[in-house]
């Protein structure tokens, strides 16, 4: 029997009802029948609320399963906080969510970012964590012969996390089972969002993504722990988006 996938929401694309009223917005997302949430470390009003919001998300059940890190935070006493942070939220997975321009236009600045995300790993790993970077679309654009996505992944161990973005992908062009495939058992958290090629707002299970095969893939040589929806673009509310997205996943089995 497959083992049952948990499912978080990224708090991203639910920001402005976050940020305003954190404890409704929880017992909404609860509510709608999530497993967790993936926080946005980079935010004051998170990082200097660690115990504050491990109350509210253990008040109405839901597991913080991780947070998206800058990178800037991933060093020195910032890094301290962050390992303090994660272990005061219970949270396994701080991952880095994205690159400034400069590094964005640099083969060598992104193998230094490879190295540097081996040795954060070699530091987490004893106290339980696992880092890792999440793509956009640019990661995918060839840079000096490779993509920016196999220069990280390609130059860096099984320990540091391919936080694959599933639309993200799809939006560049490119099929994501190709890397699921490349980097076996590095997908420990799968990022979900609707693709359809003729509309911006396709929702999970509106549009033309494979999700039986993406899922076999995820469930099989991926290693996946966790699905995590980031539904940016929708037609309704984001909360209502988060919703709608989970009805539809439901209704795959998942």
């Amino acid at each position: 029997m497959t083992k049952k996938i948990p499912i978080a929401v990224q708090t991203w694309p639910v920001r402005e009802d976050f940020l305003q009223d954190m404890p409704g917005t929880l017992k909404a997302i609860a509510g709608m029948g999530y497993d967790g949430v993936e926080l946005c470390y980079y935010w004051p009003e998170v990082w200097d609320n660690a115990e504050g919001i491990r109350k509210m998300c253990d008040d109405v059940g839901l597991q913080i399963l991780g947070a998206h890190v800058g990178w800037e935070h991933m060093s020195g006493d910032s890094l301290k906080q962050v390992i303090e942070f994660s272990h005061v939220v219970g949270m396994k997975y701080p991952i880095v969510p994205g690159l400034s321009d400069e590094i964005r236009s640099s083969r060598a600045a992104l193998l230094s970012v490879s190295e540097v995300l081996g040795k954060l790993a070699e530091t987490l790993k004893p106290e339980g964590l696992y880092t890792g970077y999440h793509n956009h679309r640019w990661e995918f654009a060839p840079l000096e012969g490779e993509s920016p996505f196999d220069t990280i992944f390609g130059n860096t161990g099984p320990d540091v996390i391919m936080q694959l973005d599933i639309g993200h992908a799809f939006r560049a062009g490119v099929d994501p089972m190709l890397y699921l495939n490349r980097y076996p058992g590095r997908a420990k958290t799968v990022h979900l969002r609707g693709y359809s090629p003729t509309d911006e707002h396709a929702l999970i299970g509106e549009g033309t993504v494979a999700w039986e095969e993406i899922f076999a893939a995820c469930e099989g040589s991926g290693g996946t722990e966790w699905y995590i929806v980031e539904q940016e673009v929708g037609l309704y509310s984001p909360l209502e988006c988060a919703k709608r997205c989970l009805r539809s996943l439901r209704e795959m089995g998942k």
